[in-house]
C-alpha cells in the first residue's frame, strides 16, 4: 500500500463504499507480511519514507532474498537487493527473468508495475577513479530506483584535476552529486568547491594499508573544508545514492508543482 492507495482507502471510507472496520483490518494488515518465516517485510516503509524497503542481499541466501522480494510483487511493489552475489544474482535472474542485474554494483532490481512515472530531479554520479566503480554504480542504481534522471562521471580523481576540470559542465544544473572515492578522499571537498548543491561523500576502502580499508578517506570527509559536503559509511553507495535521489526528488518535485502552478495562473 503507497500514500495514494491509502488516501484512496480513506476516501472509500468517506464515501460508503468501505466499512470502518474493514479499512481498518486492512490497514492492520499491510504493516508488513511475513516471509517464510525469515523476514518481516516492511510494507509500510513507502508512506512513512516514500520509497520501498531495500534488500541488503549480503548473508542472505538466494531463496531469502527471491522470497522477499515475491512478497513486495505481490503487494504491487518493485523491489531493489543490493550487495548480491553472482551465484544469487543468477538465481534471482531465473526466478524474475524481468530483473535487472548490475554485476558491477551488484545490485538486482524489480521495477514496479505499471508506466514508468517521469524522472523528477537530476543525480549526478563523480568517481575518483575506476576502482571505485563497484560502489558508484550501487549509487546510481539506488537514485535510478527513486525516479530521478542519473548520470555518471568516472576517473576524475586528484591526482590529474585536469579531468574534472574538464567536466563542469556535466555537473552543472544537479540537485544533488554524489562523489566516491578512496585512498586520502579529497575529492569531495574539491567538487564541493565547485558547485551549488549538495554533495555527498562516499568513502571507499580502495587504497594501500595506510588507508585502513576507506578509514582514511573517510576521516578526511569528515574534515572536508567545503560546507556543502556530507558524508555516509565506507563502501555504502547504496546509502549516498538513497540520500541524493531523497533530495533531487524532492527538488524537482518543487519545480514540477511551481510549472504547475504558473499554468494554472496562466489559464
Amino acid at each position: 500500500m503507497d500514500a495514494h492507495e491509502l488516501t484512496q482507502l480513506l476516501e472509500n471510507v468517506r464515501q460508503g463504499r468501505v466499512a470502518p472496520d474493514e479499512a481498518a483490518r486492512t490497514i492492520k494488515t499491510v504493516p508488513y507480511a511475513d516471509a517464510g518465516g525469515f523476514a518481516k517485510v516492511d510494507l509500510h516503509r513507502k508512506i512513512r519514507c516514500g520509497s520501498p524497503e531495500v534488500v541488503f542481499g549480503q548473508g542472505k541466501t538466494a531463496d531469502q532474498i527471491e522470497g522477499i522480494l515475491r512478497v513486495m510483487v505481490q503487494h504491487g511493489e518493485g523491489g531493489l537487493a543490493t550487495r548480491v552475489d553472482p551465484t544469487t544474482a543468477e538465481h534471482l535472474q531465473q526466478a524474475f527473468p524481468e530483473g535487472e542485474h548490475n554485476a558491477l554494483g551488484r545490485t538486482f532490481r524489480l521495477r514496479p508495475p505499471g508506466r514508468p512515472a517521469p524522472a523528477l530531479g537530476k543525480v549526478v554520479i563523480v568517481t575518483a577513479g575506476t576502482s571505485d566503480l563497484p560502489v558508484a554504480e550501487e549509487a546510481r542504481v539506488t537514485a535510478e530506483a527513486w525516479n530521478c534522471a542519473v548520470s555518471l562521471v568516472a576517473d576524475v580523481g586528484v591526482a590529474g584535476l585536469h579531468r574534472l576540470l574538464h567536466q563542469l559542465d556535466a555537473l552543472g544544473g544537479a540537485d544533488a552529486i554524489v562523489v566516491v572515492a578512496g585512498m586520502e578522499g579529497a575529492l569531495p571537498s574539491v567538487v564541493g568547491g565547485l558547485v551549488d548543491c549538495p554533495v555527498i561523500a562516499v568513502p571507499t576502502s580502495i587504497g594501500y594499508g595506510a588507508s585502513f580499508g576507506g578509514l582514511a578517506a573517510l576521516l578526511g570527509m569528515l574534515n572536508s573544508c567545503a560546507s556543502n559536503v556530507t558524508v555516509v559509511n565506507i563502501d555504502a553507495g547504496f546509502n549516498g545514492g538513497h540520500v541524493a535521489g531523497l533530495i533531487a526528488r524532492r527538488a524537482g518535485q518543487a519545480r514540477l508543482n511551481a510549472a504547475n502552478s504558473s499554468a494554472e495562473k496562466g489559464t
